[in-house]
Order: C-alpha cells, then structure tokens, then sequence
C-alpha cells in the first residue's frame, strides 16, 4: 500500500469511527430520555431570594413516599418522649395518636383535608375527629390536642378555626434549603414541593453583573 493511499484509508478509518461514536452516544440519550423515571421529576428555576441568588427544583413523590418520610421525622421528633402518634396519607390526612385524659390514655382519630396556600404552607381542616368513646365536641378535642399532644414548633393548632396549621416554608432545616408545597392533591396521587437552594449553601458566589 503507498503512502496516500495509506493516509487516505486512516482518514476514513478515523472518521468511521467518529461516526459510530456518535452513533452510539445518540443512542443512549435517546434511551435515557424514553427511560427517565416520570415518579420523580426535578425542574430548575433560577430565582431571587430575599436578596440571595438560588435554585429552585420542583420535586414530585407519592403518598407512599412522603408517609414513609412524614412518620420517620415524627418517630425521631418524639423519641424520648411518652407521646405516641402519626400519620396516615390516603384519602386525606389521617392523625393516628393517643391523648392523656384522666389519668389514661384514650385513642385519638382525626381525619383532615389539606388545603395548599398562597406561600406554600398547609392547613389541615378537621373533616372528622374522636377520641376514644368519649362524646366530646370537636372542639374541645382539637383543645386538648393543642394542649397535650407535642408537635414541632412549625405546627400550630387552632381550635376555634378547628383546624392545624402546617408552617412547611419555616421549617428548620439543617442544609439551610427552604421547602414549601406546590400541590397536595392525595386523590390523584399528585404530590410536588418546591425546594429553594441558596448559592450560598454550596459555597458558590454569584458575580453581580
């Protein structure tokens, strides 16, 4: 084989080569965009907050999920303590627990329905409430609620309102990201919350421009 001819079949080889690459890597992003799991699903927004340069991601669960995360918190929350309570997500929210009356212990059932508000935050309105066999009105239940059973300090009861107040936007969060709800529909199984990540946290600096 000359010289040129020698040239011209490595230049071709070379190119072959590139072509299967190529190839190969746009058969895996198509893979990859037709596989992608649709059960979490995250989308990037660039936004100002309070001042401070962040991200924002949209991220989607399922009641499954968000019971399993929900009763874990509760569980490490109350440890330590003689209280004993959670969470059950199914048509609505369910508040599984036991309140001192008496001297006893008597079984609390509440069943809420979640309300999304403008800043994130959630109310639970009461739709059904007893506890144990003891007739008492549903207010006065949501007041011993609010007196005896502990919650974190961004859950507030309010017995008049006979509702609970869920401040997810001030919860304390050891990465310093900031959490709050964008939909919370348990019927459709459709639940997503926004998380903010401040620049900051990651020790990255924004140039002003």
């Amino acid at each position: 084989m000359t010289e040129q001819k020698k040239r011209t079949f490595n230049i071709w080889k070379r190119r072959f080569f590139i072509l299967l690459a190529l190839n190969i890597v746009g058969f895996l992003l198509i893979n990859l965009l037709i596989f992608w799991p649709t059960s979490f699903e995250e989308r990037r927004i660039v936004r100002e907050l309070d001042g401070q340069d962040s991200s924002e991601f949209i991220v989607r669960t399922t009641k499954k999920n968000l019971n399993e995360l929900v009763n874990a918190y509760i569980d490490k929350f109350l440890h330590g303590t003689n209280h004993k309570y959670s969470i059950s997500l199914d048509k609505d929210v369910h508040l599984i627990g036991e309140l001192p009356v008496f001297s006893t212990t008597v079984p609390l059932s509440v069943h809420l329905e979640p309300i999304v508000q403008d800043n994130g935050d959630v109310i639970l309105q009461q739709k059904s409430i007893s506890i144990g066999l003891l007739q008492l009105p549903n207010k006065k239940i949501m007041e011993y609620i609010k007196k005896y059973l502990t919650m974190p300090k961004w859950v507030s009861v309010h017995p008049k309102r006979e509702e609970i107040y869920v401040a997810v936007s001030e919860m304390d969060i050891k990465s310093n990201f900031q959490v709050s709800v964008e939909h919370f529909d348990l019927d459709a199984n459709n639940l997503s919350f926004k998380i903010y990540v401040p620049y900051e946290t990651l020790g990255i600096e924004m140039i002003q421009q």
